[in-house]
């Protein structure tokens, strides 16, 4: 057959359909999805997209982490396959669209190959990644990282929840520990289609995102140690408040990300303390300050100066300070020639876009160190994410996956 031309799409209402069909397992209280990795929910989400992969002619392998591989065999049985996909879990307050997108497109990707009967060189592997979000199992984009031998495989079965199961224990609880060795699979390319997250691309009009670098990141995990007593009765001047501690922290914390504009964030999304109670002073508080910059130094330095301000501010308040990396990348700079590919897809298709820097992490991140990568974007309303009202188009989500369609069919490169 001739290379696929401006004429062929993928079949729109057929993916946005998936997308509302996956969305009906593990549903929030507020339209989104709670479907956190190896949960019940997240081992029914994975029956239904083996179920879509095996109508589709596809061969399913499973690892070790679960992480799942669906291959369509290409012509040359020596050519590295293509590797396409994402995530399937969510955040516990999730969207419908975060991550799921990516992984059902791969599959749309495949179906409109067989509708077409396009055969390629290279074998074409849909990939649903195990817990990328990193919300029950800390840390983020875990499976992924242990395939590009940034992680070890027991560092990964030993991760704990907040009550205290364990990772490994869970993946075979559901039924989705597979035989095969991380990370013992090559690849000739990576794509990964995602939401952006952010509000650049709805904000200039914008219906893709070509991606050419991601952010890099630190997770900071504090332990600030105080002194448990009641609000009420203990004077000011006598208190050793962790609580306070965090607080002025927080406000450090700001401070830095501003300090370090353009390029630069850092927040804090998640706080626990001990014993919480109305009437009583935290004698611990842990929390996780985020931080993100697509500039090595200027990351580095963020980290340097916040971990240094927090024991200022901790020892000045008699309270104990403890910090631990609990997640980490390096900006990631994708493969130009893929991402040379993508921006030619959306030219040859008509589609508006622009380059875009990743503001999130993704499996791609990691992808990225052990074969060339690349990521592609649409608009999401409002920018929101991680947020049951998380919203897309299905123009906006048919245009995306049209673009990977052509990306990866010219990556596979098609047998006449």
């Amino acid at each position: 057959m001739a290379a696929p031309g401006e004429n062929l799409r993928i079949n729109s209402d057929r993916l946005w359909d998936s997308l509302m069909e996956m969305a009906k397992i593990g549903p929030g209280v507020a339209g989104g999805n709670n479907r956190q990795t190896l949960t019940d929910e997240d081992g029914e989400g994975r029956h239904l997209f083996q179920k879509w992969c095996d109508a589709a002619g596809l061969t399913m392998g499973v690892d070790q982490l679960g992480t799942m591989f669906a291959r369509r065999e290409g012509t040359d049985p020596d050519a590295l396959p293509v590797y396409v996909g994402s995530h399937l879990d969510t955040q516990p307050t999730g969207g419908k669209y975060d991550g799921v997108l990516g992984v059902l497109a791969a599959l749309e990707v495949i179906r409109t190959l067989n509708d077409l009967d396009i055969r390629t060189k290279h074998p074409i592997v849909v990939t649903n990644w195990t817990n990328e979000e990193g919300a029950r199992f800390a840390p983020a984009m875990l499976a992924s990282g242990v395939f590009a031998g940034v992680h070890t495989l027991d560092y990964a079965y030993s991760r704990t929840d907040g009550d205290g199961k364990v990772f490994g224990e869970e993946l075979k609880r559901i039924g989705w520990l597979g035989d095969e060795p991380v990370g013992q699979r090559k690849m000739h390319a990576y794509f990964e289609y995602h939401i952006e997250q952010g509000p650049i691309l709805e904000a200039e009009n914008k219906q893709i995102g070509v991606v050419t670098h991601g952010q890099g990141l630190w997770w900071l995990e504090f332990t600030l140690t105080g002194k448990e007593a009641h609000t009420g009765s203990t004077p000011m001047n006598l208190r050793v408040n962790a609580g306070l501690a965090m607080a002025r922290i927080f406000e450090m914390v700001q401070k830095v990300a501003m300090d370090n504009q353009p390029g630069a964030v850092g927040g804090v999304g998640q706080v626990r303390f001990w014993p919480n109670s109305r009437n009583v002073l935290p004698g611990k508080v842990v929390f996780t300050v985020d931080i993100r910059s697509p500039e090595q130094a200027k990351l580095d330095r963020m980290r340097a100066s916040i971990e240094a301000e927090a024991a200022k501010i901790a020892a000045g308040l008699g309270v104990g300070c403890s910090v631990e990396a609990v997640g980490h990348f390096d900006p990631v700079t994708f493969d130009p020639t893929l991402v040379g590919r993508v921006r030619a897809a959306a030219e040859k298709l008509g589609y508006s876009h622009r380059n875009i820097i990743s503001g999130a992490g993704h499996d791609a991140c990691w992808a990225a160190k052990v074969a060339p990568a690349t990521m592609i974007m649409c608009p999401c309303v409002d920018g929101l994410s991680h947020n049951e009202a998380e919203e897309i188009s299905p123009e906006w989500a048919a245009a995306g996956c049209d673009v990977l369609f052509h990306a990866v069919a010219e990556t596979a490169v098609i047998v006449d």
